[in-house]
């Protein structure tokens, strides 16, 4: 049950970086927004398959925003990385429930520049940018080519079904107790968590592709992942992760589980970073991802840092 509630969590967390929008032009608000304190997750009740609403749901001009952090609030609206956020501690901790109401005539496209000015309105952030060179690993085809399967095409939608899809939908997640196992199911596709017999979670997606496959890379390491790969398309892609690197992913996000006897704890530094410093582990993220005749390289390179000047731990009332 520990490790199901513990893969529960890491489906939950994966799965909210892939549902966020592309940042729009213009100078936009919220006609309204109402901003209350989330309600802690209870891992029990999850892996039970009772779902709280997690992430971000546009619908229409509806903007439906759950347990989600002010690291995350700032990734969406300004288009970043959340370890290219420098704040307080409780930036990743303190969690809120958004409803929104857009103006008519906007899309989701709008979002972020419609969150940038709820932030600073309604949580007074202050922030200027910097940009700096630092450590990043580049996401790179290894020699001898990737070994990628290609992901099946989207099945046709009828006309009036396409006309009421969300593609902005939050994760749908299906619980397997008996098996230990959970199946997250996003608008890019199915992202299916197990454990294998030794011990670690296989994480298994069916609709990937190699932009988004470094956006969820970067949490298990210790360094932003960009992709340098050049490759077009979708692909299924696999991970093994250890329990270490499931537990520093919970951790990170300013969560906690309880460790059982035995375990090791939390890792030093940055989610993943264990692993960052054992590339020939059988866990590692960088044997996993070789398995898949790709390479994570160390690179140098400039990246535009958010800098929180000034942030109201609460917001100001609805």
């Amino acid at each position: 049950m520990y490790r199901l509630r513990g893969i529960v969590l890491v489906a939950l967390i994966l799965a909210v970086p892939a549902l966020l929008p592309a940042q729009g032009p213009g100078k936009l608000a919220f006609e309204v927004a109402t901003i209350k304190a989330a309600a802690p997750l209870n891992p029990a009740t999850i892996a039970a398959g009772q779902m709280p609403h997690l992430g971000m749901n546009v619908q229409g001009t509806r903007v439906d925003i759950g347990f989600m952090s002010i690291s995350d609030l700032i990734v969406a609206a300004y288009k970043t990385k959340a370890n290219q956020i420098t704040g307080p501690d409780w930036l990743k901790t303190e969690r809120f429930d958004i409803l929104a109401k857009m103006p008519d005539g906007t899309t989701k496209d709008d979002v972020p520049v419609m969150l940038q000015a709820l932030l600073a309105d309604r949580f007074g952030l202050k922030i200027h940018k910097d940009m700096r060179e630092d450590s990043v690993y580049a996401l790179v085809v290894a020699k001898g080519g990737p070994k990628l399967k290609e992901s099946a095409p989207d099945p046709e939608v009828a006309p009036d079904k396409a006309a009421n899809n969300n593609p902005q939908g939050a994760p749908q997640i299906k619980v397997d107790r008996a098996g230990g196992g959970a199946t997250v199911t996003t608008p890019r596709g199915a992202v299916k968590m197990s454990m294998t017999p030794d011990g670690h979670m296989r994480l298994e997606m069916n609709k990937m592709s190699m932009a988004d496959f470094a956006q969820q890379l970067t949490p298990l390491v210790d360094h932003p992942v960009f992709d340098m790969t050049e490759l077009k398309g979708n692909f299924q892609v696999a991970l093994d992760l250890s329990m270490d690197t499931m537990l520093a992913v919970v951790r990170a996000q300013g969560m906690n589980l309880p460790i059982p006897a035995g375990g090791r704890g939390a890792l030093p530094g940055a989610a993943g970073a264990a692993e960052a410093s054992e590339p020939s582990g059988a866990s590692s993220i960088f044997s996993s991802v070789q398995q898949l005749g790709l390479r994570l390289e160390a690179r140098k390179m400039p990246l535009e840092y958010i800098m929180v000047d000034h942030l109201e731990k609460t917001p100001t009332e609805n």
